[in-house]
């Protein structure tokens, strides 16, 4: 005989149980990863100084350690993880325990009740249903006496068409799958542009940096050729009124100078709003500006961006949501037809004034039930929308097909142009540096006009930073080619961590 007391702790046994279980997944889901650089990497950047020297490589870290775009991905991927873990409990056994515990005091009698019932159920991957019940009941009453009541129930529901099928029953859990596989996708194209704009965040600082360099060495240059004209000036050989136009050239290079140092700053907070960093830290972009030719053809970048550019591979996995999609649609549209078949049995025991006594009975049942909706359009709406989206789905991969192939296509073509610009730009220097020295010569020996060397000195200037613009173009184009092939992860040995 189980009484009350035994009855109770033996519930609370059970809900202490379930309650840890449950804490454990809590505890477990709620631990988010974060992405790392597989190669160990030491940051040279020191950013509790005055001003911090920062390379390429350190930006691109602190970018996976810091930046709020990241940091929400990895946490919504919590979440998600979760979701997936719920399709795949579904075919586990499911245990619901209900318990009651009540005291009743009335004018004729006083009474103590409880009751335990825990249910269970098992879905099989064909549809089958088990389900499985015990329920206890103590009844102890001041006059009626003692009352007991157990009894078990056992049910098996068997689909015909509604929810029956291994298609059928596993489709969820596959559709679940198929979204995990996107959301993994989305994450590393999420990383993967957040890398690209940190890259070009850090490079549009080193652009700032080296326009300051062109402007401050023109000022100098202008300043020189002030020292000059005033020698020239000097000795009789240059009009006084001349070393105007040096004097303008030089208010014009010191409004260039503070010019490019607001640009500076405005490139510096930018890119610390992508790293997640204090806005006033001073930093500085530290890498060379270099860059070496690569060549790849065109078809194999077509071919690698197939195999692993995130967002068209996604698309490939539209179309298996949508068929799946219609798989589940068009079940929910069908007759519910289930054999069905159970058996129970309850056993009672009382002791009162009457007297006291057993029972125990039970009994089986087998049949069919049916539920056939009628004139419901409702039942054929989802259906509807399934198909629709199956052959959209269609035209949307054969514009991703293309889409892809369009931006490999100019990716490819624009990283070859840009170089040949560059190549062109760094001829354009070095003739306008010679065509500049040259003139400063014949302006030295009085065969030519202070006007000519400050146009000549505009010609270095602009040369200088049609080169600049053209390498950091290049470079750019570089990581866009990584970011369309979908290989800036592995360009950088980034690793997700998604576990």
């Amino acid at each position: 005989m189980i009484n009350q007391p035994r009855a109770a702790f033996l519930l609370l046994c059970l809900l202490s149980a379930v309650g840890q279980a449950q804490a454990q997944d809590m505890n477990v889901a709620r631990q988010a990863s974060a992405p790392s650089m597989r190669s160990t990497y030491e940051r040279s950047a020191l950013l509790s100084q005055q001003q911090a020297s920062l390379t390429l490589g350190d930006a691109v870290y602190l970018g996976l350690r810091n930046n709020r775009g990241i940091r929400s991905a990895y946490l919504q991927r919590v979440a998600q993880k979760f979701d997936l873990r719920v399709s795949e409990d579904a075919f586990n056994p499911k245990l619901v325990l209900n318990g009651a515990y009540q005291a009743n005091k009335g004018s004729d009698d006083g009474a103590r009740k409880a009751t335990l019932s825990p249910t269970s159920s098992l879905l099989g991957e064909y549809g089958t249903r088990l389900n499985l019940a015990w329920r206890q009941e103590l009844n102890n009453a001041n006059r009626a006496g003692y009352y007991r009541r157990d009894g078990l129930d056992l049910a098996i529901i068997q689909p015909l068409l509604k929810g029956a099928g291994w298609d059928v029953t596993t489709a969820p859990l596959r559709l679940a799958r198929i979204n995990e596989q996107a959301y993994r996708l989305n994450l590393k194209a999420n990383v993967a542009q957040t890398i690209t704009d940190i890259i070009g965040a850090y490079r549009e600082l080193l652009r700032g940096q080296e326009q300051l360099t062109i402007v401050e060495d023109a000022l100098k240059r202008a300043n020189a050729l002030l020292e000059v004209n005033k020698a020239l000036i000097g000795a009789g050989r240059m009009a006084e009124f001349e070393i105007v136009q040096t004097e303008a050239d030089i208010a014009s290079q010191e409004l260039g100078v503070e010019e490019a140092r607001n640009q500076v700053d405005i490139n510096r907070l930018t890119l610390l709003r992508l790293l997640a960093l204090d806005l006033s830290t001073r930093i500085r972009a530290s890498d060379g500006l270099e860059a070496t030719r690569i060549s790849i053809d065109q078809q194999q970048a077509l071919h690698l961006a197939k195999a692993q550019q995130p967002n068209y591979l996604a698309t490939l996995l539209g179309s298996q949501q949508a068929d799946l999609n219609l798989v589940i649609a068009k079940d929910q549209s069908r007759w519910d037809v289930s054999l069905v078949a159970g058996a129970n049995q309850v056993r009672n025991r009382y002791d009162n004034d009457g007297g006291n006594g057993t029972g125990r009975t039970w009994d089986s049942y087998a049949g069919v039930q049916v539920q056939i909706p009628i004139g419901d359009l409702s039942t054929r709406q989802a259906e509807v929308h399934a198909r629709v989206d199956v052959e959209n789905q269609e035209l949307v991969l054969a514009d991703a097909r293309q889409a892809l192939e369009r931006s490999v296509n100019d990716v490819v073509r624009d990283l070859g142009t840009r170089w040949r610009q560059y190549e062109i730009s760094q001829r354009a220097v070095e003739l306008s540096k010679r065509k500049l020295a040259i003139e400063r010569e014949k302006l030295s020996a009085g065969r030519s006009s202070n006007f000519q060397v400050l146009s000549y000195e505009s010609d270095l200037r602009g040369s200088e930073n049609a080169r600049l613009n053209a390498l950091i173009a290049y470079l750019n184009a570089q990581s866009q080619l990584d970011l369309t092939l979908g290989t800036t992860l592995e360009t950088w040995d980034i690793a997700l961590n998604d576990y």
